[in-house]
């Protein structure tokens, strides 16, 4: 990164998640989006043309391109580890849609390798870094609720095969509930709690197939090859205990619950799929709940990129590590092993370190210099 000039940053992988992502990593002015690639020519050039972005092609054409410093990995989750891979051999930060990997082996795999490449490697979610989740971090952090005791986390909705065109991905290896919206709460949870210690959970498969609901494909039966209700008990090692339930299999939806219990206070948190909401406190003794308005940054998707450009200028640690997304890897796979093995399951790995809060300041649209 030449001092003074934005990041220069490639996008592979230019579906449907990838409108979020270029529309705010054009707009931010401490990054430069050089280059739009996928498996699809035309979409590419659809893309790059939407957003103003100079050149599209291949992934091996945008880890060519001079300029690109950052490779921002959109594609499906089952390539998220070879894409990745590619690029820090290229000498490439690396920023991956989640999970990092469809399992912890490759994903330890790849947080050393960019370690042993001294580059950078982030991942998604980054909603954590949003105004909404860095509230709920701020008031913890202040004492409103008291010491955390316990965490309560729900995702209900009938599955995406109603509204996405394509989502047949959702469930396949490194998809369902668990992997797709689980990293949402577990994150969340995480930077609250620090790292998780072992996992109970039963886990089940409502049908065998589902049917595409909307689009070319629509009407379209496809396979489902993973739990789609997965409940879960979390043990963590600074001693908070969590609940988590995320399923596809419910007519009610219901998302974005998330409640902290403390010894002085509940915090309810904003949906962790979301940038901003705002929160609700109810303390001991009270019948009622206060409506708190979240404060911080809402730009959306793209955040975590750019807290890992200023990072790196600033020689500081990104927010949305690697670490804590092989972390949060790690916990889904014990969560899936105790499903399947019908007891608790420790977590592996050498957890990670609580990401800083963010300054209540930090604003995507001024440069940092």
């Amino acid at each position: 990164m030449t001092a003074g000039e934005p990041l220069g940053v490639a996008v592979v992988g230019c579906g449907t998640i990838s409108d979020q992502y270029l529309t705010n990593l054009t707009a931010f002015p401490d990054l430069r989006v050089l280059f739009c690639a996928d498996l699809d020519a035309e979409r590419a050039a659809a893309q790059a043309a939407a957003y103003g972005v100079p050149a599209h092609g291949s992934a091996r054409d945008a880890l060519a391109h001079p300029g690109v410093e950052l490779v921002v990995n959109l594609t499906l989750p089952a390539a998220h580890h070879d894409v990745a891979a590619a690029a820090i051999d290229a000498g490439k930060h690396v920023w991956n849609e989640k999970p990092l990997t469809l399992d912890p082996v490759s994903g330890a795999e790849l947080v050393t390798r960019a370690a042993g490449a001294g580059v950078r490697l982030g991942c998604a979610p980054d909603t954590f870094l949003g105004a909404g989740l860095q509230t709920a971090r701020r008031l913890v952090d202040d004492g409103a609720i008291g010491v955390p005791l316990s965490g309560l986390a729900l995702m209900q909705t009938p599955g995406p095969e109603s509204w996405h065109p394509s989502p047949e991905f959702y469930f396949l290896r490194g998809g369902g509930p668990l992997f797709d919206m689980g990293p949402y709460y577990l994150t969340c949870l995480a930077t609250l709690f620090g790292p998780a210690e072992r996992v109970a959970a039963v886990a089940r498969t409502a049908r065998e197939t589902r049917v595409i609901g909307s689009g070319p494909k629509a009407g379209a039966e496809f396979p489902v090859e993973v739990p789609t209700h997965v409940a879960a008990l979390l043990d963590y090692a600074a001693g908070q205990t969590a609940s988590l339930v995320v399923s596809f299999d419910s007519p009610l939806n219901r998302q974005g619950f998330v409640e902290i219990t403390g010894t002085e206070a509940t915090l309810a948190l904003p949906d962790p799929n979301r940038f901003d909401c705002s929160l609700r406190l109810r303390p001991a003794g009270s019948a009622e709940w206060t409506e708190i308005e979240a404060a911080g940054a809402t730009a959306g998707r793209g955040m975590g990129v750019l807290d890992m450009a200023r990072a790196l200028a600033a020689g500081e640690p990104h927010r949305a590590s690697g670490e804590l997304a092989q972390h949060v890897l790690e916990t889904m796979a014990a969560v899936e092993k105790s499903a399947r093995d019908g007891e608790f399951v420790p977590v592996a790995g050498a957890g990670f370190a609580v990401p800083a809060a963010l300054p209540a300041d930090w604003d995507p649209g001024v440069r940092m210099r």
